[in-house]
């Protein structure tokens, strides 16, 4: 009777521990995942503004060229400069 005993409170524990292991396995990755995709997220509208700004500033440029106000060599300076060519 010892013998079993012994054998059913190890397989208990083993079980258990089974069970924690797993569950902390898949609360990691799923932390993982989270900021996996928080991180992408991000990324994406870090670069737009990026853009948005020098086709803002082109049209500012491209306005004034259009008032007579900018050259043509003078709105090609700006626009290069404005768009990092």
């Amino acid at each position: 009777m010892g013998l079993v005993r012994v054998a059913a409170r190890t397989a208990v524990i083993s079980g258990t521990a089974t069970a924690v292991s797993g569950r902390v396995a898949r609360r990691q990755m799923g932390m993982a995942a989270q900021e996996a995709a928080a991180y992408q997220a991000a990324a994406p509208a870090a670069a737009a503004p990026a853009q948005d700004d020098s086709l803002v500033k082109v049209q500012e440029l491209a306005a004034l060229h259009a008032q007579g106000i900018l050259s043509d060599e003078e709105f090609a300076a700006a626009k290069a400069k404005a768009l990092g060519i």
